[in-house]
């Protein structure tokens, strides 16, 4: 079902559109024809969304008929606007232009590369001693096949006793552990998402959701986060109504790229709008363990999505990656004890199994979780501000809200040169998550991901490098071909 929005909603997320005064050269028309290419480009407003009739429109932004029906002719003529008598008019790019979605390639080793393409640290100290201590531990289980599709039961209490400390009461039958949180995702899909299923996204995204989600050959949909304030309620709530996606995969605790928490009022909202719409919920945990401006526990942080669900419509995925380290690939799913059945029925056909020594080494590091995560939000408040004081020194014309935790800045750039930008800085020794691999169909070309889990000399010298090719990017004519990365 194609997704439509009222005038008053585009209104709203067009804002301040009007040409500005004493410049005839760019009539109102004009303006507003360049201000909802601006909403495609930014992904603020999605591909295959219906817009409003004209004289609705021009009714919501207070302007005459001629002046809508100008600018959509114009954005016809663009590429930007396909209509059909009788069917209304919606949004397309040139050419039907499209990129991939998937940011997953194989990485190069080049140790001179600074590579910020990936929002993940490094391994913390006391990994050596529970690897050290795991081993010790080995010999318990070597007597048994070493089959736990479900994960060992010492690992799935630890993460159930995590997620009761938050306010949602859990047992171990609820969790199932997986390889990392890419995989938890990936079983979650299989089980709901036949192909054609029609999904919810935010966009910006985690591109190796998106992967998932096209290797399932899901319709996307898409709902735009606004830089500043993110998520639109009222948008959000509209998509689910409208679309009635078989699932919506959210991540609300520190969003990956934008940095954005969500509200506990809107939380419980999304719960019940989901269960109206009859959409599950996947909830991505992956960075909840990394508030930087609040203690890990405070109040003021929100409770979990999955306090508010009545009716198994929430399911719950994380790992360790973030706040430990991705060489360890633990990830679980959270959900109703059936649900975990079902998805274990399905892994045994995947991969059987968790390695056991992983998730031994995984109960001895969850066993120091405060003393860990402490450091780890410790070293990352301090890189966020090394990075953001040298961005604001070097190239002050580029914007950012600054999040209260996660791992990563969602930077509004000067001008849509995010993909010439990233292969302008590899030139110089940076690697770059360009802004389109967080959504679809080559938007987000303003936009850039940059992650402060590096080292703070690192970061300061990443971003005068940057600096230094900015300027050039005005001259380049043909870009080269570029080597392929991991983005995570």
């Amino acid at each position: 079902m194609t997704t439509s929005i009222r005038g008053g909603q585009l209104a709203r997320l067009l804002g301040r559109w009007h040409a500005l005064p004493g410049r005839r050269r760019n009539p109102d028309y004009a303006a507003l024809a360049a201000a909802v290419r601006g909403l495609l480009a930014d992904g603020r407003l999605a591909l295959g969304v219906r817009l409003p009739a004209e004289r609705e429109l021009a009714e919501s932004l207070e302007v005459s008929r001629t002046t809508v029906s100008a600018s959509y002719r114009a954005l016809r003529e663009s590429g930007h606007l396909t209509s059909r008598r009788g069917a209304g008019s919606w949004t397309t790019l040139p050419n039907g232009h499209r990129v991939a979605t998937s940011g997953l390639w194989t990485p190069g080793d080049d140790v001179d590369m600074i590579d910020l393409g990936v929002a993940a640290s490094a391994a913390p100290d006391e990994l050596v001693a529970a690897a050290r201590a795991a081993a010790d531990d080995l010999p318990r289980y070597l007597g048994t096949a070493g089959y736990h599709p479900t994960g060992l039961p010492e690992l799935r209490s630890a993460v159930a006793d995590g997620y009761t400390a938050r306010g949602v009461p859990t047992s171990a039958e609820q969790i199932l552990i997986t390889g990392g949180t890419q995989q938890a995702l990936d079983l979650v899909l299989r089980l709901s998402v036949p192909a054609g299923a029609p999904v919810l996204v935010e966009t910006p995204t985690y591109p190796n959701a998106l992967a998932a989600l096209a290797a399932r050959r899901a319709r996307i949909s898409t709902h735009g986060l606004d830089t500043a304030t993110g998520w639109d309620a009222e948008m959000l709530f509209g998509a689910l109504r409208q679309t009635r996606p078989r699932l919506a995969y959210m991540i609300p605790e520190f969003h990956n790229p934008t940095g954005h928490l969500m509200t506990a009022d809107l939380r419980e909202r999304l719960v019940a709008a989901a269960h109206a719409s009859g959409t599950e919920l996947v909830v991505d945990e992956s960075f909840v363990d990394l508030p930087l401006d609040l203690p890990l526990g405070d109040p003021a942080m929100p409770p979990p999505v999955a306090v508010f669900d009545r009716h198994s419509r929430v399911t719950s995925i994380g790992g360790m990656s973030k706040p430990y380290w991705g060489g360890l690939r633990i990830g679980w799913v959270r959900a109703s004890a059936p649900l975990v059945q079902r998805l274990a029925a399905i892994r045994v056909g995947v991969d059987m199994a968790s390695p056991v020594l992983e998730q031994i080494v995984a109960v001895h590091l969850l066993n120091q979780a405060g003393q860990i995560l402490a450091a780890r939000r410790e070293q990352l408040r301090t890189r966020r501000d090394v990075l953001v004081a040298a961005l604001r020194e070097m190239l002050p014309e580029w914007r950012f809200t600054v999040p209260s935790g996660g791992a990563s800045l969602w930077v509004e750039l000067d001008g849509p040169i995010s993909s010439a930008l990233s292969r302008a800085a590899e030139d110089v020794g940076v690697r770059l998550a360009p802004g389109p691999r967080f959504g679809l169909d080559g938007t987000l070309e303003r936009f850039l991901r940059l992650p402060f889990s590096l080292p703070p000399e690192d970061l300061t010298e990443a971003v005068r490098r940057i600096a230094s090719v900015r300027h050039d990017l005005d001259h380049v004519t043909a870009p080269a071909c570029r080597a392929p990365a991991v983005i995570a």
